[in-house]
Parts: structure tokens; sequence; C-alpha cells
């Protein structure tokens, strides 16, 4: 499991913002993955995905990693953000505006504005 916790360490390391999940930011393949990859391109950010279906030692070692049950995972600057319930939850209270500001993470606020107005 090292290799794979190693492929994760240097993943996250190496992108400001990572986004482990069932399928790719294009065409994700559960509709967890699909709300928080949506979420994120709606919102212009520039995030690496890392597909877990492709790669089981990875879709196992995410879990063991994070000590997290479920796909999708998020990353900001190496620290785990949580699933998808929490991005949804951080995005619609503007959170998740703010953990981006605090790391330096370019989004588009106004894109972010509208989905709190389409879902309040």
């Amino acid at each position: 499991m090292s290799n794979a916790a190693d492929r994760i360490t240097e993943t996250i390391n190496a992108n400001t913002v990572v986004l482990y999940m069932k399928g790719t930011k294009e065409m994700p393949q559960c509709g967890f993955s699909s709300r928080v990859a949506g979420v994120l391109n709606f919102m212009g950010v520039d995030y690496q995905d890392v597909n877990v279906l492709a790669d089981e030692d990875i879709r196992q070692g995410i879990k063991d990693f994070s000590d997290w049950p479920t796909i999708p995972q998020l990353y900001v600057k190496g620290e785990f953000v949580g699933g998808c319930d929490i991005i949804t939850e951080m995005t619609l209270s503007g959170e998740l505006d703010t953990m981006f500001e605090e790391n330096g993470v370019t989004f588009d606020k106004a894109k972010a504005d509208q989905i709190r107005d389409a879902n309040g």
C-alpha cells in the first residue's frame, strides 16, 4: 500500500487542487463525482482529476490515505477537504470560496454566486 500512498502524496503535493473521482472531469462515472466535478468545472477551477476506476490500488489507497470511505475526495493544497456532501455544503455556504481564496486558487466568484442563487 505504501506505493499507492506515495503516489497519492506525490499527486496532492504537485497540484494545488486534486479530485479523486470515479471517471474523469470530462466524463464522470457516478453521480457524486459528477456533482463535485460539475461544481469545480462551472467555477472554472484548475484541478487535477484522478480516475480511481483506472487503478484499484489508488481506489482503495485513497480511502486508506484519508481514512474516508467514499469517493469522490477533494484535496486543496495537500489537505483533505471532503466528499460530495461536504463540498456541496461548502459551496452553498460560501466556505469553499473562502478556502479557495485563502489558498490562492483561482475561481469565478460570479459562477459560485450563481450556484448559490440557483440553490437558495
